[in-house]
C-alpha cells in the first residue's frame, strides 16, 4: 500500500532557541512536545550553514530553513492511517519550498516578517498558517487566497461597527 505523509508540526524559533510559534497536527502530550521541541531545536541550531537542512529524529523527518534570526522547522511522519511501519516518502525539497512560500506570504502580510511580528500578532500568524495547512496537509500556497481572509478581518475590525472588535 502507498503511504501518505503529513506535516506533524511546524515550529518558528529564534537563534536563542526560544519557540515563537508551534503548531502540531498530531496529538502529543505537553511533556512529549517540550522534549521533542527542545531536542529538535538544539539539533537544528547546532548545525552549520554548510550542512543540509534535513535530518531524521525519533521517526520524524525534519526540514528547516533559517531566515534572518528565525528558524522555520517542519516535521513530518508517515501518515497515521498508513500504519506504524509505513515509510516516510515526503519530498524534502517540496517542504523547503513550502517553508519559503510561508515566509514570502508572511512577508507580504507584515512587510518584512520578524520575530516581533510573530510575538505580537500570534493569532494572525496562526490564522495565516491555518489557511495554508489543515490537519497536517498543505491546503493552499496561493498568497492572495491565503491573505484575503486576513485582509477582510483587518478591514472589518477597523470599522467602528465591525463584527470583530
Amino acid at each position: 500500500p502507498s503511504s501518505r505523509t503529513m506535516i506533524s508540526f511546524i515550529l518558528m524559533v529564534n537563534k536563542q532557541g526560544q519557540t515563537r510559534l508551534s503548531s502540531y497536527y498530531e496529538w502529543l502530550n505537553m511533556d512529549e512536545r517540550v522534549a521533542l521541541e527542545s531536542e529538535i531545536i538544539r539539533k537544528c541550531l547546532s548545525r552549520s550553514e554548510l550542512q543540509c537542512s534535513f535530518l531524521e529524529y525519533r521517526g520524524y523527518k525534519v526540514i528547516y530553513r533559517r531566515y534572518a534570526s528565525l528558524f522555520f522547522i517542519v516535521g513530518t511522519k508517515a501518515d497515521v492511517i498508513a500504519g506504524g511501519g509505513a515509510e516516510n516518502n515526503e519530498n524534502e525539497l517540496g517542504l523547503l519550498e513550502f517553508i519559503h512560500t510561508l515566509v514570502e506570504t508572511m512577508d507580504k502580510w507584515a512587510g518584512s516578517i520578524c520575530e516581533l511580528d510573530i510575538m505580537y500578532q500570534l493569532e494572525q500568524v496562526h490564522f495565516l498558517l491555518d489557511e495554508m495547512v489543515m490537519n497536517g496537509y498543505v491546503l493552499d500556497t496561493n498568497k492572495s487566497n491565503i491573505l484575503r481572509p486576513l485582509d477582510l478581518i483587518e478591514r472589518e475590525s477597523k470599522k467602528g461597527d465591525g463584527v470583530f472588535r
